[in-house]
């Protein structure tokens, strides 16, 4: 039964476009990568990246001038980058970001077959190019996932902690969840963002329409009640699985949520600024990196300590006498700092009360004319 079902939702998550909608050609004089039937644009950018699973994926990057935020898109099911062109052009314009949109592995004119873990390879490529080749930063980039893409998305999002936003578009709870309602999470069922949803430590967005029919309105409202950082969800009224885009409402909120995570940092980093003021070395673009090297530098002030200790250990070696000594000019040091305290709080006190009555007096005075 277990290998039956896994088998199902397997099927159910993975369709892609039967011939592919786009041809990769290359233009000699350049040898760039082109994507046929659609004009040359200057300001994007085709790729074929290589995955760790082995295959190769295609990958489209936008550029918008001046842009501050990236948009790494994952599509959904039953579409290729192809049909998502148009799309990319629109939410870069409009959203005045950059934007990567990739082929899963066995979509368009990617290599490999489409499975559960070739997805999580082939976002990790897509997102490696945003780095390497785009010197993209994690705080930079907003992970957008549709339906199926909310998987490698959420799978993406919990390892990447400082993650400037997260979309979630129509997203699915499990791949089992979209067609039974279990209560629990199986070994055999994929993309489980139920239980990965709370590890996204960034702002989340969810959209979803309250009529699909594909998956039920309940599976985004339940994701957006289990986030850390949520931001104001766009529940479309009559929306379908794949009309979201039509609605007037759908590009006016996601303008409004890309403006609200560039100019306001998330709450996660608002807390730390104090603290990374005073360590800037401790702010690293490379997640991985940054337990490891957190921890290095906590050990800095303690070698600090351990010197001290020891300076403090060969301090008391004195004979009684010159340990009595040292403890009373210590004890005559903190009384004549007391006095001089006291001597400075004296006029102090003095200030404040002169201040208080010349405040009083501009109150009457203020009443006298309100008279």
């Amino acid at each position: 039964m277990g290998g039956v079902t896994s088998s199902m939702a397997a099927k159910f998550a993975f369709f892609p476009p039967n011939p592919p909608s786009y041809k990769l050609l290359k233009d000699q004089p350049t040898g760039l990568l082109l994507l046929d039937p659609f004009p040359h644009r200057e300001n994007v950018d085709v790729w074929k990246l290589p995955t760790r699973k082995g295959t190769e994926i295609v990958a489209v990057y936008i550029r918008y001038p001046m842009a501050t935020s990236t948009l790494l898109y994952s599509h959904g099911n039953a579409a290729d980058v192809g049909q998502m062109y148009e799309l990319f052009i629109e939410l870069s314009i409009h959203l005045r970001v950059n934007l990567l949109g990739y082929d899963y592995s066995g979509y368009g004119q990617s290599t490999g077959k489409p499975s559960e873990h070739n997805t999580y390879a082939d976002i990790e490529a897509a997102y490696k190019c945003l780095e390497e080749k785009y010197g993209a930063k994690q705080e930079e980039i907003i992970l957008y996932g549709q339906s199926v893409g909310s998987g490698p998305t959420l799978d993406l999002a919990a390892r990447l902690p400082r993650l400037r936003a997260v979309v979630l578009h129509s997203p699915i709870l499990s791949g089992l969840r979209v067609m039974y309602p279990v209560k629990r999470t199986y070994w055999f069922d994929i993309y489980k963002n139920i239980d990965k949803i709370p590890y996204v430590k960034c702002p989340v967005l969810v959209i979803h329409g309250t009529s699909d029919d594909v998956v039920d309105f309940s599976h985004g409202k339940h994701l957006w009640e289990l986030c850390q950082e949520k931001y104001e969800p766009l529940w479309l009224k009559g929306g379908n699985h794949c009309d979201l885009e039509l609605f007037p409402e759908y590009i006016r909120h996601l303008k409004k949520f890309v403006s609200t995570v560039e100019r306001s940092p998330s709450r996660r980093n608002g807390s730390r600024k104090s603290t990374d003021r005073m360590e800037q070395s401790r702010r690293s673009t490379d997640c991985f990196e940054a337990p490891r090297r957190s921890s290095d530098r906590r050990e800095k002030p303690r070698k600090s300590v351990d010197r001290l200790d020891k300076s403090r250990a060969q301090g008391y070696k004195f004979d009684g006498i010159e340990k009595l000594e040292k403890l009373k000019i210590s004890i005559d040091q903190v009384e004549r700092s007391r006095r001089s305290v006291e001597y400075y709080e004296k006029p102090r006190r003095s200030i404040d009360q002169q201040l208080e009555r010349g405040r009083k007096s501009v109150d009457w005075l203020d009443r006298m004319r309100a008279g």
